[in-house]
């Protein structure tokens, strides 16, 4: 039997504890009012650590065979155990998350290898574990305040898909990051309301509904933008299944945007993608996180 945990931390903190890849007892959160966002972005780094040990250190205690793997899934890019950057947790931002977690732990008299990995990678894990395709290419977009792109298997790279160029007009420069052009500053949370400063994104798209021509032109932009993004990455690496997940995936219309690929991928080996929603959920995310730990075993 393999043993791991999974912690998953974005707007908020959730660990669960996997054995043979299934979710074990209920899962941590924090904090525990689902209705409370950006509850980390105050937080020191330093006590993120803290925190992070001791949902594990609970975990590590709740079975009694050892952990073989310790997953961490943070947003941003990811590499060597190292926040390189870290928009959304800014504090985070050249940490070396492998190796502080791994010694705070080990004061705990916990040993186990610490892998950190991308959050949209974890759920792209987490989806392929659950339907049984490990050995198939997974792909996830989440959309959020920010907007991630998940692939599994990892394969080394930065893979930041939301910062992808979808536009040359130099007026788009509404990205968090100053980027000119990039998916995120069409379709993040945040760009749209910098973008729409008299309404919110709710009411965006819910006038666009009503025939709004200003909001119906945006919410068509936002669609072609993703498909945009989405043929990149199919003529990179081929057709197959894309997932939509995230706390604003419910902005998404699948048949606008598969009208909108449909304009862009024309090379018949490549048209044999298909798309599929996810609600968000963040199990699969912990899921995701525990099976990319184990798996670094072997790499």
């Amino acid at each position: 039997m393999t043993t791991a945990i999974g912690v998953v931390m974005t707007d908020h903190i959730v660990a669960g504890r996997l054995e043979n890849h299934e979710l074990t007892g209920s899962a941590l959160r924090y904090p525990a009012d689902t209705r409370q966002l950006d509850a980390l972005t105050a937080i020191p780094g330093s006590e993120l650590v803290e925190m992070l040990a001791s949902h594990v250190a609970t975990l590590a205690g709740d079975g009694a065979s050892p952990v073989d793997a310790i997953g961490i899934a943070v947003p941003g890019v990811v590499r060597h155990g190292v926040v390189e950057e870290s928009p959304n947790l800014s504090q985070l931002k050249g940490t070396r998350l492998s190796e502080q977690l791994s010694k705070v732990l080990s004061g705990k008299g916990i040993t186990a290898p610490v892998y950190v990995g991308n959050d949209a990678d974890a759920i792209a894990a987490g989806v392929a574990a659950t339907r049984g395709q490990l050995n198939r290419l997974t792909r996830v977009w989440t959309i959020g305040n920010g907007i991630g792109y998940g692939r599994w298997p990892y394969v080394e790279g930065v893979w930041e898909g939301g910062h992808i160029t979808v536009t040359l007009d130099p007026k788009e420069r509404f990205c968090g990051c100053g980027g000119i052009g990039h998916l995120e500053g069409i379709m993040g949370y945040r760009a749209m309301r910098l973008r729409f400063l008299d309404m919110e994104p709710e009411e965006v798209f819910a006038q666009a509904k009503q025939g709004d021509g200003r909001c119906r032109e945006f919410v068509d932009l936002w669609h072609r933008a993703l498909a945009a993004a989405t043929s990149s990455f199919i003529h990179l690496a081929g057709p197959g299944r894309f997932y939509f997940t995230g706390h604003n995936v419910g902005f998404l219309d699948l048949p606008v945007l598969r009208g909108h690929l449909e304009t862009m991928v024309k090379l018949s080996p490549l048209q044999s993608y298909s798309l599929e929603i996810m609600q968000p959920d963040d199990v699969t995310a912990v899921l995701g996180a525990g099976v990319s730990a184990l798996r670094a075993l072997t790499w």
